[in-house]
């Protein structure tokens, strides 16, 4: 099987992220270009599997989905794994006009991965804890880079690409994911 683990995604930032990752451990990636009406659910690990099941449906290869929510605190977890709309329709500039004046700027981008190969579902998760930015801040990245600050740090990930490149909820969902290749199929 090795060889053939592809990302069903439409977001091109996401699949440079996971080939950089899977790259330096020797997991070759491929591309599986996928548009899915994706279920609503508050949940990142229930839309992931679902996804998956219809990527794989299709493909008939072993395939992962990823879902990301951005889950900020004082706004009751809004705008959570409606993210990528609210980023569409707001960016980073309406979230923080949401939250002008709110002293409680904690944060927490939680990814969810499912692999699916054909035996079975196995679904691999990780919490990324920050806060967000009084502005935006630095260039890099996409998304809510430029406002979201990881626990610990003073820069967002914007400004700071390497930091989101060792920090992020996305890398800690990917090498759990990838560790699991190495160990299964490679």
């Amino acid at each position: 099987m090795a060889g053939e683990i592809y990302f069903a995604t439409s977001n091109p930032h996401k699949l440079r992220e996971a080939k950089g990752l899977f790259e330096a451990k020797g997991i070759p990636l491929k591309h599986f270009k996928f548009s899915h009406n994706e279920i609503r659910s508050d949940s990142p690990e229930e839309i992931a599997k679902e996804a998956v099941e219809a990527a794989y449906k299709e493909l008939k290869k072993p395939v992962f989905t990823e879902d990301t929510g951005l889950f900020i605190e004082s706004l009751n977890g809004f705008p959570g794994t409606y993210s990528g709309w609210v980023q569409k329709k707001l960016g980073c500039r309406g979230i923080l006009r949401l939250l002008k004046g709110e002293t409680d700027r904690s944060a927490a981008f939680q990814t969810s991965i499912a692999f699916h190969d054909g035996k079975g579902i196995r679904s691999f998760d990780g919490i990324c804890k920050g806060k967000i930015a009084d502005n935006e801040i630095g260039e890099s990245g996409f998304g809510y880079d430029p406002i979201f600050m990881p626990e610990g740090h003073p820069q967002t990930f914007a400004q700071n690409i390497e930091l989101k490149n060792k920090l992020s909820h996305r890398y800690k969902t990917l090498s759990k994911l990838s560790e699991f290749l190495l160990k299964a199929y490679f």
